[in-house]
């Protein structure tokens, strides 16, 4: 891949952002959070292990580890536009008892067999997309008919706000609500239902991290408030 086409693929963290993702506070907050809601969300009549597993943007690699460890797969692709991704998230990988292979790649353009996985795990990856819809056609396209999608993702409230303009970098044109999201998902081609569908507001994803809450003891209406976060588990039909 050229410089020119990684540019145009994705828009590359900041310092801060790089380093945050390496730390405990993303671990345990986000990233474990965020994979025990999405195997509450999976239906009890589907399977909860899966064979092959694809991780879209994979980073430091400590959701290799997590997915290896809930889900007891044979093979994970770690998938990352960044080609430093293989240093970084080395130590993590010889953790893993499944097989790992790290795949340097656009998610717009998977460079893998059609219906070739049974499952892939996007966390906190879209948002960084700037061609999200041929990313979310590639994932249908590589998934098996019966296939799952955990799909954890950053909103436009959160994504636009003032902190995270400023600590961090996406592309701000491309961010999504939550029901903008679903359509996207749903237009694609998966199927799911509000069972499989969770909006979790928690305090890191606010404008304010949680602070007039805790002061005021009031909750935004979550009928009227714009989402923050979304986690949706879905299928690709047989």
């Amino acid at each position: 891949m050229t410089k020119t086409n990684i540019k145009k693929a994705w828009v590359r963290e900041s310092k801060f952002g790089d380093w945050f993702l390496n730390t405990d506070t993303w671990l345990v907050h986000v990233l474990k959070r965020a994979l025990d809601d999405l195997q509450s969300l999976i239906p009890e009549d589907k399977p909860s292990q899966f064979t092959n597993i694809l991780d879209i943007g994979s980073g430091f690699g400590h959701s290799l580890i997590e997915l290896d460890q809930r889900f007891s797969p044979h093979h994970i692709v770690s998938l990352d536009v960044d080609p430093d991704v293989v240093v970084k998230a080395a130590s993590n990988a010889k953790k893993c008892q499944a097989k790992i292979e790290f795949l340097i790649n656009n998610a717009a353009e998977i460079d893998l067999p059609d219906n070739s996985l049974d499952m892939v795990f996007c966390h906190q990856t879209f948002h960084h997309i700037v061609d999200q819809e041929s990313a979310i056609q590639e994932i249908f396209r590589v998934l098996k008919p019966g296939g799952c999608l955990l799909f954890a993702e950053s909103c436009r409230r959160y994504i636009h706000s003032l902190v995270i303009k400023t600590l961090f970098r996406h592309p701000m044109h491309v961010q999504k609500t939550d029901m903008e999201y679903l359509q996207l998902i749903e237009e694609t081609g998966f199927t799911f239902n509000e069972k499989q569908v969770s909006r979790p507001f928690l305090w890191w994803s606010r404008e304010d991290l949680g602070l007039w809450e805790t002061l005021t003891g009031k909750v935004e209406d979550p009928t009227t408030r714009e989402e923050t976060l979304i986690n949706a588990v879905v299928y690709k039909p047989y």
